[in-house]
């Protein structure tokens, strides 16, 4: 019996020629090696249109391989392609390998430079894969749910027009903790911790703590202060019938829905992590410091046992 086929998505910014350069260097490296490089539709049709000799070698996702089919997910790009690579995945258990083609790409496990090498080890299964906390985001009104998503980063609950202020009520398990105006508020994962939540004023936590992050934006208000809560808890933002103007969900900057004023956006953990492919092992703290260009110059090391 032949064995089964090694099918790798391969999801890259086509609009780039960097990206769309690197997508066709991937997808070589994994047919040399004998894999199935898969692209969505349209992505596919860029890569084509640059390098035409791979045009009967490229599988196209949901029509000739499902997600379900998949070994793993090669991503080329900054954070937002990783975004966008795990709403196409979702579900599926398939880990996210990415290689950085953007600016600080925080997600990203390797960089434009270590390409080859990255796809090398992918082939060799030598990664280790690591499950990160997603947010089950839904909102009600009333009683009605009208809406449900998902995100990795955060879910923010935010003004649609510059001109009013957002009136919100901040919830935690069930009770209420306080209103204030504001631009806004961030509910994050620790992944998310880094992005929208960190440019917000919110602590940055490890990602192998599991919990909850709130971060009010811009409040007019004494106690706006970040939060952080158990993984078990809920947190909940309603926007009062007072506000003046509209208010708008995001989740992960890429699902958009539009909130009327008494909705309330309920999060909890969501019960499907995001897998993400490890080809390095290294703390926290070095990736923090190589990703933010910390400044670590004159430390000598712990003095003794600690």
């Amino acid at each position: 019996m032949s064995a089964a086929p090694r099918n790798i998505l391969v999801v890259a910014h086509t609009g780039r020629t960097d990206s769309l350069e690197a997508a066709v260097t991937v997808c070589q490296q994994l047919l040399a090696a004998g894999a199935v490089p898969v692209l969505a539709r349209n992505e596919r049709a860029d890569l084509l249109a640059h390098c035409p000799d791979l045009d009967d070698q490229i599988a196209i996702l949901h029509e000739c391989v499902a997600t379900t089919e998949l070994e793993l997910v090669i991503v080329l790009g900054g954070d937002g392609t990783i975004l966008r690579a795990a709403e196409v995945v979702r579900g599926c258990s398939a880990p996210l390998l990415g290689i950085n083609l953007g600016h600080v790409g925080f997600l990203a496990e390797s960089e434009r430079d270590d390409l080859g090498e990255a796809v090398r080890r992918a082939l060799l299964r030598d990664y280790l894969v690591e499950e990160r906390m997603a947010l089950a985001v839904r909102v009600k009104l009333g009683d009605e749910v009208i809406y449900e998503t998902w995100a990795l980063n955060e879910a923010t609950v935010e003004k649609s027009s510059r001109e009013r202020m957002l009136e919100v009520v901040i919830e935690v398990d069930g009770r209420p903790l306080s209103s204030f105006g504001c631009d806004g508020v961030v509910m994050s994962t620790p992944t998310g911790s880094t992005a929208y939540a960190f440019s917000g004023g919110g602590p940055i936590v490890w990602p192998t703590l599991d919990a909850l992050l709130l971060v009010p934006l811009s409040a007019h208000a004494l106690f706006a202060r970040p939060l952080v809560v158990g993984p078990d808890s809920s947190l909940a933002v309603e926007v009062l019938a007072r506000t003046g103007g509209a208010a708008v969900l995001c989740a992960d900057g890429r699902r958009v829905h539009d909130l009327p004023p008494g909705s309330r956006v309920i999060v909890r953990r969501s019960p499907i992590p995001v897998r993400l492919a490890r080809l390095h092992s290294g703390p926290f703290t070095d990736r923090l410091v190589n990703k933010f260009n910390l400044p670590v110059t004159g430390w000598r090391g712990p003095v003794g046992r600690e």
